[in-house]
């Protein structure tokens, strides 16, 4: 599949867009979710890089953690992840949770802040993934993702948690057993089953459908994003053998901020002999998957009208010299 047949698939439910820091995810990002919308599909684009750029790309303030409808354009929505904001309403959840099975578990693992789960802003990130799987009120989502170092701790996160939730409910299981015990010893009633403890199961078995859903090709799609220099091949590389390790399907690879020619510019003649050779490396490499070249633009791509000229050249739309 190449982008064009991505993005104009309506099947496709949820594309990532991903890459060392720098490239042009976000624009990318934007652009995908542009066309999407356009094409007539309800889309949310979500931005879960702790350093937002998001707004900056559509114009438009999505910061606050909320979903917020994009100004200019129909069926497009917005969301900038606030972690902090995400971890304080997990922390309240968990101290809503009742009873001295909670008690006896939190001090077993050195309090409630031991009970979070591992990688706060991967995790807060991946429980919004999970709000949208399934989710009827749109029919796409694109991600734009964090640099690569962030991205691989966010999709080894469903192993991670689904370790973390076992470890939990397996907990509360033997307490819940011992405290059981004591209380009918004391000729009490049985404990009743805490609604906050049911809420980590559902979690569990919503991180394994999410394992399930971003696994499927004819569901998701990660769309890797380089520029055509050394450093960006290596982190490609380690990506894609993330991706595979993983079983995340990926078909496409743009490479973006292609410098034109110039002869009359020796600087730019000379990062370009650069570029096109690093650009021949890539062919290379990757030759088993599809590979979109984006020249390097004379401005900053920002607003609806420039991520819908970023989107024609993604497809093969519109003239890229």
């Amino acid at each position: 599949m190449n982008l064009r047949d991505i993005i104009y698939d309506e099947s496709i439910k949820f594309i990532l867009s991903g890459g060392k820091g720098g490239v042009g995810k976000t624009s990318c990002a934007g652009a995908i979710a542009v066309l999407s919308a356009e094409y007539g599909l309800r889309t949310l684009v979500i931005s879960t890089d702790p350093a937002h750029s998001l707004s900056d790309s559509v114009d438009q303030n999505l910061s606050g953690g909320d979903v917020i409808k994009i100004e200019g354009i129909e069926n497009l929505w917005g969301m900038e992840i606030n972690t902090e904001k995400g971890m304080k309403e997990f922390q309240e959840n968990l101290g809503q949770m009742q009873g001295p099975e909670v008690e006896m578990a939190s001090q077993l693992m050195g309090g409630l802040d031991s009970m979070a789960p591992p990688g706060s802003d991967e995790a807060m990130a991946f429980g919004k993934m999970l709000e949208f799987i399934g989710d009827p009120n749109f029919d796409r989502v694109v991600f734009d993702t964090a640099p690569t170092g962030h991205t691989l701790k966010l999709l080894e996160l469903p192993d991670l948690l689904d370790s973390w939730l076992g470890k939990m409910l397996t907990l509360r299981q033997r307490i819940s057993s011992m405290m059981s015990g004591f209380k009918a010893f004391l000729g009490g009633g049985m404990p009743d089953e805490d609604d906050s403890w049911k809420m980590l199961q559902q979690t569990k078995e919503k991180i394994r459908a999410a394992s399930i859903a971003l696994a499927d090709e004819k569901l998701t799609q990660f769309v890797v994003v380089m520029i055509p220099e050394a450093m960006a091949v290596f982190e490609t590389q380690r990506l894609l053998s993330s991706l595979n390790k993983w079983s995340i399907p990926v078909s496409n690879i743009i490479v973006n901020q292609l410098v034109p020619e110039n002869p009359s510019c020796p600087f730019c003649t000379s990062r370009r002999r650069m570029q096109q050779a690093n650009l021949k490396d890539i062919r290379d490499l990757y030759h088993d998957l599809h590979i979109t070249e984006v020249p390097l633009f004379d401005h900053e791509i920002r607003g609806i009208d420039e991520l819908r000229r970023l989107g024609k050249i993604l497809v093969g739309e519109a003239d890229t010299q």
